[in-house]
């Protein structure tokens, strides 16, 4: 069990180490929109993605379709939704989130009754319940904005969940994670664009 901990925290520390190489790859707009004008339509790529990675699996294309993700120039990026995809069958998200494309509309997520911090990485809280807990925002009745938890899947209490279940629960959302921090720099990436004048470095 710690060696399966440490293999996941090894993943937590892999996909940090990721996406800090992916941020210092960060490319000139004038680039971006180079390549992004040399990529395949959604239509072309998707015949050339079934025809040659017969790895991908309907969710998954789904997954790469909604946010534009060419497989081949993100691979890293494309593995990780791939497992991602996997655990939410796994896991029975589909009950909470039908479409697994709305995964994304959260902006956090979380898990209750298991530690995610460095000192508490993987330890149960004993008396606790086992949820994985997506965060939103939505408008009061006065117009501001307002955190909202929303329930994605329940586990049962902490002491009895078994060990390959919490991992796959942290996995998930570590994963989730991973790639919404992708999707964030994209934001960043195309709100600095605007100010930025192009061919100059970010």
């Amino acid at each position: 069990m710690n060696n399966t901990l440490d293999r996941l925290k090894a993943l937590n520390s892999r996909l940090e180490e990721k996406l800090n190489q992916k941020k210092k790859q960060v490319s000139l707009p004038e680039e971006k929109e180079r390549t992004s004008s040399k990529t395949p339509s959604p239509t072309i790529r998707r015949k050339h993605e079934t025809a040659s990675s017969p790895h991908l699996s309907p969710l998954h294309l789904r997954l790469l379709e909604s946010l534009a993700i060419d497989e081949m120039a993100e691979p890293v990026r494309s593995k990780n939704l791939l497992r991602l995809s996997e655990l939410y069958v796994k896991l029975e998200m589909g009950k909470k989130v039908p479409e697994i494309e709305n995964l994304f509309i959260y902006k956090a997520m979380n898990i209750s009754g298991i530690g995610l911090k460095e000192e508490d990485f993987g330890e149960i809280r004993e008396g606790k319940y086992v949820q994985v807990i997506a965060i939103t925002y939505e408008p009061d009745k006065n117009g501001k904005k307002k955190a909202k938890n929303v329930s994605l899947g329940y586990f049962g209490k902490a002491e009895t969940l078994l060990p390959i279940r919490k991992n796959e629960v942290i996995e998930f959302v570590l994963r989730w994670r991973y790639e919404k921090a992708f999707q964030n720099l994209e934001h960043y990436r195309g709100l600095l664009s605007k100010i930025i004048p192009a061919g100059e470095n970010f």
